[in-house]
């Protein structure tokens, strides 16, 4: 969106009416949806809260993820809080969906990370954090669940910090009361900044209360340390705490809201969002601390000037508005029947959940769906010159699963493309090809779970139902020895008959050498415009050798043959080629070849064993292993794979990185192979010719 000339930034201040935009994100599991619908009823968007379990919360409405309970694409909803408009980005969790989040944290202004008070777990907050801090997104850590923590808030923020290069801020320290059977709960929290306690309620605002004397050396030695913090990046914060002067809670605020503008630290709250507790605190850190549009644009590089300018971050293919593309206005508004960029605006909808709300128009700020501007995709920006890419859109990762797809009813297999076409323009992180080697559709994307979804999709929005079973390797097959061959066709049938007489001799060459053809024909005993019928009759039966597979890395050679006059034909010498290599390769000890892969797995240092003994475990070759470039605590292991080995790999390498483990391939060579497992290879190519 660089090329979009501007000059004017429009901005806010909290109750201004300015419209904000927050994503809400996290690993699967640590309860987005729940703080969603809290949020929402705190705000009064919602009359009752609705439930994850029992499928009646406005977030993971899908199909798909009411089956799974678990978010598969981003949800949306809109608030007005305190004057103020939101739009709420509830992003689906697991790492296999993580492209959407991605792709919707380039348009937010701030991020709120919903983690769980587990230290353990941190880890999982790695890759997302990443992307946050790498794109200087302003961002709150809110740790969810306080409610059944186990280990002192101390202890699960110095975890955190191993996983964050910004400086955490803890903002309020948890008050505990003994249970019945020898344990802790939390009852409520101390804000360190106002140095005023709270009880939490079930629902509703908490109730303001004493401080508990046994809660004072705490909350202290907890707000010495978010000073000291602080004070790293405001000298007359840190003059006045060296000099024993308690500063103003006003410098502390403008501390918090300017270096959390700055992407310099993270402010820790906490909270249980299924109760609602911790909600409202939430919404009041984000109403005074999260930029506006304007500084949102300036930290992207946009420039701006009042003319209508949107950016598309997501698309969906519904079957009553057919394409809509989910875009943020920049600048300017938007209005139904405008002309933008030579592109008509036709219906917009406001999207709150499942639901879409029609609107006459959008403001500055907005989320807003268009339907049917069929040439605006996700990672495209619309101005006044017109459609243009978005620079620092996210691109997708490569793919790491596929299964190969099959229309159960051969009538749907036109109809199978289409929607596969719909699908993947949808989420950009999933991919389909023909793949001519072996003659298979292949869907690809980022784990098992992911294309499971896709496939649902398939039956539920496009009523096509599929069959899936693992892609075949690409095996290959050579040969070890050489042999001279003479093959002769004659067919006499009436009139005309057919003769091609041929003598090659055929040897192996080095791996990698492909086909080559020469040509040793003299004195005319093959007529030179039969010659290009002899190779032509050669590359066709190698398409499909002795062991039924492509044959590679040989040399065939023409050096003698002869001809009739009358009979002979290029269909004749084309044969007579096919005969000859029919006859000729089951002498010349073919062999399986099999694709080995050069894999680069990244994955946290302490699993890099665990990698390794998966890699050596699946006839893997190790090549090595280096830190992670630009991620802390992350190695990269190599090594050479067999390609038969990788199929399922990712799901083996994230159950042993707790799920945020991932490689990448490229082809490397081809390999012979021997024993047990070419037998059985070459068993199931001739069962699956003979079906």
């Amino acid at each position: 969106m660089n090329d979009i000339k501007s000059e004017t930034i429009p901005g806010g201040r909290p109750g201004s009416g300015a419209h904000r935009v927050v994503a809400l994100c996290g690993p699967y599991l640590s309860g987005k949806t729940s703080l969603l619908e809290s949020i929402l009823y705190a705000t009064g968007a919602i009359g009752r809260r609705g439930s994850t379990r029992a499928g009646t919360s406005i977030g993971d409405g899908a199909p798909e993820a009411r089956k799974r309970g678990m978010g598969t694409e981003i949800n949306v909803a809109s608030v007005d809080y305190l004057g103020d408009q939101w739009t709420f980005l509830d992003m689906p969790g697991s790492i296999e969906f993580q492209y959407d989040a991605f792709a919707a944290l380039a348009v937010c202004d701030a991020a709120v990370v919903v983690c769980e008070p587990t230290p353990d777990r941190v880890v999982a907050l790695t890759p997302l954090l990443k992307y946050i801090e790498d794109r200087h997104i302003p961002h709150i850590l809110f740790v969810n669940k306080i409610d059944s923590a186990q280990v002192r808030v101390r202890d699960l923020l110095s975890a955190l910090q191993t996983v964050s290069t910004r400086k955490l801020v803890l903002r309020q320290v948890p008050i505990r009361r003994p249970t019945g059977d020898g344990g802790e709960e939390t009852v409520g929290y101390v804000d360190l900044v106002s140095e005023r306690a709270y009880r939490y309620k079930t629902s509703g605002a908490s109730d303001l209360i004493e401080m508990p004397a046994e809660v004072l050396p705490r909350e202290s030695e907890a707000r010495r340390e978010m000073l000291e913090t602080l004070s790293e990046f405001d000298d007359t914060l840190l003059e006045q705490l060296i000099e024993d002067i308690a500063p103003e809670k006003s410098l502390i605020y403008r501390d918090l809201h300017d270096e959390f503008g700055a992407d310099q630290i993270a402010p820790v709250l906490l909270g249980a969002g299924d109760r609602e507790n911790g909600v409202r605190r939430l919404l009041k850190a984000l109403r005074h601390d999260t930029p506006f549009i304007g500084e949102t644009a300036r930290r992207r590089g946009l420039a701006l000037n009042g003319a209508s300018t949107i950016e598309c971050f997501k698309v969906m293919h519904q079957s009553h508005t057919g394409k809509l593309s989910l875009c943020r206005v920049w600048s300017g508004g938007l209005a139904e029947g405008q002309s933008v960029g030579g592109q008509r605006i036709g219906t917009l909808l406001r999207p709150f959940g499942q639901r879409l709300d029609k609107t006459p128009d959008a403001k500055t700020g907005e989320i807003v769906a268009l339907a049917k501007v069929d040439a605006l995709s996700a990672g495209q920006s619309l101005g006044p010159t017109g459609i243009a890419p978005v620079a620092d859109f996210p691109p997708a990762d490569p793919p790491v699963f596929a299964l190969s797809l099959s229309a159960k009813n051969r009538n749907d297999e036109v109809k199978l493309s289409g929607a596969l076409h719909k699908i993947a323009e949808e989420d950009l992180s999933l991919g389909y090809e023909q793949r001519g080697e072996t003659h298979e559709l292949l869907l690809k994307g980022q784990g098992e779970m992911h294309l499971k979804v896709a496939v649902d999709k398939l039956a539920g929005r496009y009523n096509i139902a599929v069959e899936t079973t693992t892609p075949r390797v690409a095996y290959r097959e050579t040969i070890q020895a050489g042999t001279h061959q003479h093959a002769r066709y004659k067919r006499q049938t009436g009139g005309h008959g057919q003769f091609g007489d041929i003598k090659v001799e055929i040897k192996p060459l080095a791996r990698g050498s492909g086909f080559h053809f020469v040509d040793k024909i003299v004195g005319g005993v093959v007529p030179r415009n039969f010659i290009p019928a002899v190779e032509e009759g050669l590359s066709e039966y190698l398409r499909e050798g002795p062991l039924g597979q492509p044959v590679v890395d040989l040399e065939v050679t023409l050096y003698d043959g002869q001809y009739h006059s009358v009979d002979s034909s290029e269909m004749s010498f084309k044969m007579a080629a096919r005969i000859a290599l029919t006859e000729g390769l089951p002498k010349c000890k073919p062999v399986l070849l099999e694709p080995i892969l050069k894999v680069t797995v990244a994955a946290p240092s302490d699993s890099t064993s665990r990698i390794q003994r998966l890699i050596t475990g699946r006839r893997g070759q190790l090549l090595g292993y280096d830190a992670r470039e630009g991620w802390p605590g992350w190695d990269e292991v190599s090594a050479l794979m067999p390609e038969a080995e990788i199929a399922d790999m990712i799901v083996e390498i994230r159950s042993v990185t707790q799920g945020v483990g991932t490689f990448r391939t490229e082809f490397d060579h081809l390999q012979e192979l021997v024993g047990r497992a070419a037998d059985r290879i070459v068993e199931e190519t001739k069962k699956r010719q003979a079906a």
